[in-house]
């Protein structure tokens, strides 16, 4: 998934810190449509991290629990009772199963996308900085890399690593691994065409010209400026990050319900349900798949739309017209006199 890249909205310096924060800036400077998908895209994520980080304490079993003072669970148990989604097949509480799920997701989504932009990043900085013979293999290979889908890496990957277990490490690592893999060229380009853009720029020659080393300019002046689109590129990666994890859990390579939960093997355990007229299995972990992903995509989508000062203007073109300048070139005047 890509990432327009346009201009991105300057914050005020004078600003308290907060308000200069990437989500709240964009927030401020939303309107209608855009500040409404803004807010269900944040209330949708919010909900995913508070389950992530609060699961010990609102998941009432654990996700591997088959019993309690009472005795064994009974399986496929409708919903209600002591077990409010329901049981699944193996004897395990449904909402048990999805809360501790999106730890599991959670994890695939901080090691993938962390470890995609730590490598592109430094990638992007080298090859648009330095040019020449390391700037034309470095773009061979990351479109190349295209070419292989995030999924079939993905099963590769937990062979290489597990065997094809699905213990926990493996699948993560499996799942966080392929993601990198895919992830890195978006983030290799984005952050290269920022480099090759800002060291024509008179503050990197007057470095130049002070004598500062080539380290100092890509670190000290580059990486600033060049890096500001990746919380962008972030948030539209971690929901397909969700999606390589539950497609690769489908598909049999997930992790072990005994390991830890996972939503794509819980849906793969429920096709045999759906002919028996047993829905809660696989309906709640695919709600919590489609919600999650909702989220952080309207996240991602509104972040890029506020990005661009045309869009902005023209929405607030759309609710004031006092005959004067354009919202929308009074939005571009202000970034050009922001920086």
């Amino acid at each position: 998934m890509s990432a327009t890249t346009t201009l991105e909205p300057v914050a005020n310096p004078r600003a308290p810190l907060f308000r200069r924060l990437p989500v709240v800036s964009h927030f401020n400077k939303s309107v209608g449509l855009q500040r409404f998908m803004l807010v269900v895209g944040l209330v949708l994520t919010g909900i995913f991290l508070i389950t992530a980080l609060a699961a010990p304490l609102l998941a009432p079993y654990g996700f591997a629990q088959l019993s309690d003072a009472d005795g064994s669970f009974p399986t496929q148990q409708a919903p209600g009772g002591k077990h409010l989604l329901g049981t699944t097949v193996g004897g395990y509480d449904v909402l048990s199963r999805v809360i501790w799920g999106t730890q599991t997701a959670l994890l695939v989504i901080i090691v993938a996308v962390v470890l995609s932009i730590f490598a592109g990043v430094i990638l992007g900085l080298l090859s648009g900085y330095i040019g020449g013979w390391l700037d034309r293999i470095l773009v061979v290979v990351a479109d190349a890399i295209y070419a292989f889908p995030s999924l079939l890496v993905a099963i590769v990957m937990a062979i290489v690593i597990s065997g094809g277990e699905s213990s926990l490490f493996g699948g993560i690592m499996a799942a966080a691994i392929s993601i990198t893999v895919v992830f890195i060229p978006q983030y290799f380009r984005v952050i290269r065409a920022e480099t090759i853009r800002l060291k024509a720029e008179p503050f990197v020659e007057s470095a130049k010209v002070v004598g500062a080393s080539n380290i100092r300019i890509m670190t000290r002046h580059i990486y600033r400026n060049a890096t500001r689109t990746l919380p962008l590129i972030f948030t539209l990666n971690a929901s397909e990050a969700i999606l390589t994890l539950a497609g690769l859990g489908f598909l049999g390579f997930g992790i072990e319900p005994s390991s830890a939960a996972e939503w794509g093997f819980d849906l793969n355990k429920a096709l045999a349900d759906t002919t028996s007229g047993i829905w809660w299995t696989g309906l709640f972990p695919g709600l919590a798949i489609v919600w999650t992903v909702l989220g952080l995509t309207l996240v991602g989508e509104s972040i890029n739309d506020l990005n661009d000062p045309r869009l902005r203007g023209r929405k607030r073109s759309g609710r004031k017209d006092d005959g004067g300048p354009s919202a929308a070139q009074a939005a571009i005047e202000l970034e050009v006199r922001a920086q």
